[in-house]
């Protein structure tokens, strides 16, 4: 039997985010199908899945600094992680529910605080916004005092409460019958009991349910497509493990009202997409959904989102300018980092306003109708048809996305000390909308990630090669040898061929003292990786570039890649090109600017 926390300790967090995650994956294409508010682009259900993925990571993250992991544990925990990315049977609440070893050393202060933050970093769409900052609210409260005066049953109705009153004053205009209206519901509910976690997480889950059979008549474009509303429906699924958290018992299932046809809200009619949390506007403003797939009227017609790291006053100046540009918005964090949530028309403008409040990062700019194959379905139009193939990428930059785009390829960007999660490159799998689907992870580290995802987008129809590209030059020369025309197997051969014979380097700078393959370095060090192994140390980033360069021509090369990071000094291409022209006959060099990467230099040579 799984070990049922008491009160809300660091365990019922953990427990709380795997029984949510595992929750939300079963339920993701449901509550993705019936989003109509406030645009029908039918992805709640996957918004806070990855929202609640990036959260459970974070926590787990904290349990693995505190445990001392045995090489079976460790073992043990990879295969859980790799088996619940792929939707495997091991339950994530049971698996954390034994707190593992030094695991009940783990404050709640640490662990909570964890889950918040990782759920504002990796939050997505209206919902993840939103319920980002429902956790942010409820940490607030249970971190109080060192996080042990508030984790009972009063403290979880206080936490509830002031959740539910942060996620309203983040978004610019609440509207009523949306995720909103649930959370303050489960909140009243909540406090009008006395009892322990269990007592008060059950009432919350009741009142939610409750005020969710009620959205539908509360927006008009809820109730022309006989569904409820899906943010309000995933958050229902997310208090729902919460009750089982604290009773080792899943409550009874939402009684779903039938559609207009007679269906179950699980099965609901194709012309509902999936309603992600409240908007910034009226409900007049999306009644019926119309044929671009975004809001009635001729509403905004892209999505930004970012992070943001700027004061509070900033952010109060930036709210403002937002709220004149566009709708939805919501803005939820604080302590210096912001996630930034809104529909525009110019998405360059609501990027503008964040650089000149901080500093922007983590963009994503999504063109309703476009980038979603349940738009067109959602507004009664026939969905765009497959591609019959597409390559699928990670890249460590904004200018490697471009080239990558400008190659034909879905990209997801990396972020330099944030592991990227396997529901995002199956997101990405998604967006391609391809039957047959290369996968380029361009990072040895994703191997497993992309795995999982591999796994996941296979078990939903899609073909999948997995190329074990180790750097995004790798990924480079595989791209420039697809041929999307040619078969499949084929295809796949000829790249993971060019991947494989293109070596490739970096140059960086250490963040710390530590032992390598080359001696020990010193923070401040210019390190020179081959191969993702330290080979050279140095003071001067273009005399270590040089360096590394020459060693991997000695073993012969036709084609040099150099891909710049935005900190690269400004002659180190001009020098190298002149390098390899001087030194090395027949040897080509090209040069790309990869923006933010992460590295100083990318190399590769073919």
């Amino acid at each position: 039997m799984p070990q049922v926390p008491q009160t809300f300790d660091a365990l019922a967090v953990r427990t709380w985010c795997g029984l949510a995650l595992r929750a939300l994956g079963r339920a993701r294409e449901e509550i993705d199908a019936i989003n109509v508010y406030p645009v029908a682009d039918g992805d709640t259900g996957t918004n806070l899945y990855l929202t609640v993925e990036s959260a459970t990571a974070a926590v787990e993250a904290v349990f693995a600094g505190h445990e001392a992991v045995t090489p079976e544990a460790e073992a043990e925990a990879g295969a859980t992680a790799a088996a619940d990315a792929v939707g495997g049977t091991g339950t994530p609440g049971e698996t954390a529910g034994a707190g593992g070893p030094g695991g009940s050393d783990v404050p709640l202060s640490d662990a909570i605080r964890a889950m918040a933050h990782g759920a504002l970093i990796g939050a997505r769409g209206n919902s993840g916004t939103i319920l980002a900052q429902l956790l942010r609210g409820m940490a607030q409260v249970l971190t109080a005092d060192g996080g042990t005066a508030h984790a009972d049953g009063r403290g979880l109705c206080l936490a509830l409460r002031n959740a539910a009153d942060s996620a309203r004053g983040a978004v610019a205009h609440p509207v009523e019958g949306t995720v909103l209206t649930v959370a303050s519901a489960a909140a009243d509910a909540a406090c009008g009991v006395e009892g322990d976690c269990g007592t008060v997480a059950l009432a919350a889950y009741e009142g939610a349910g409750t005020a969710l059979a009620a959205t539908t008549g509360q927006l008009a474009v809820l109730e022309h497509a006989g569904v409820v509303d899906a943010g309000g429906r995933g958050l229902l699924t997310v208090l729902a493990a919460l009750v089982e958290t604290f009773t080792g018992q899943a409550p009874r299932p939402f009684a779903a009202p039938a559609g207009p046809h007679g269906t179950a809200e699980g099965a609901v009619p194709a012309t509902a997409g999936a309603p992600d949390a409240p908007a910034g506007t009226s409900g007049a403003h999306v009644a019926g959904g119309c044929g671009d797939g975004t809001a009635e009227g001729g509403g905004p017609a892209f999505e930004v989102i970012y992070l943001l790291e700027a004061e509070d006053a900033a952010v109060d100046r930036l709210r403002e300018r937002l709220d004149g540009l566009g709708d939805s918005l919501v803005v939820v964090g604080g302590d210096g980092l912001w996630n930034v949530h809104v529909h525009v028309d110019d998405a360059g403008a609501a990027v503008e306003a964040g650089v000149e409040a901080g500093r922007p990062h983590r963009i994503r700019i999504t063109h309703f109708g476009l980038d979603d194959a349940h738009a067109g379905a959602a507004a009664g139009r026939p969905n765009r048809e497959r591609a019959q193939r597409a390559v699928v990428a990670v890249v460590p930059g904004e200018g490697l996305a471009g080239l990558y785009t400008e190659a034909g390829a879905t990209t997801v960007l990396a972020r330099p000390g944030e592991p990227l999660a396997s529901g995002e490159l199956v997101e990405a799998v998604r967006r391609a909308h391809a039957r047959e689907v290369v996968l380029l992870p361009n990072d040895a580290d994703l191997r497993h990630t992309a795995g999982a995802a591999a796994e996941q987008a296979r078990a939903e129809g899609v073909r999948v090669a997995l190329i074990p590209t180790r750097s995004a030059v790798q990924g480079i020369a595989a791209l420039a040898v697809h041929e999307p025309e040619r078969r499949f197997d084929e295809d796949v051969v000829a790249m993971t061929s060019a991947a494989g014979a293109t070596r490739y380097a970096e140059v960086t700078v250490a963040e710390r003292q530590s032992w390598t393959m080359a001696g020990i370095c010193q923070a401040g060090d210019v390190l020179g990786l081959v191969d993702g192994d330290v080979a050279v140390i140095g003071a001067d980033v273009t005399a270590t570039a040089e360096t590394v360069l020459d060693r991997m021509l000695a073993a012969g090369g036709e084609m040099v890649t150099l891909v710049l990071g935005d900190e690269a000094p400004e002659t180190i291409a001009a020098h190298l090109e002149s390098r390899v022209r001087e030194s090395y006959l027949a040897v080509d060099t090209v040069v790309y600017r990869g923006g933010r990467q992460g590295a100083l230099l990318l190399i590769g040579v073919e």
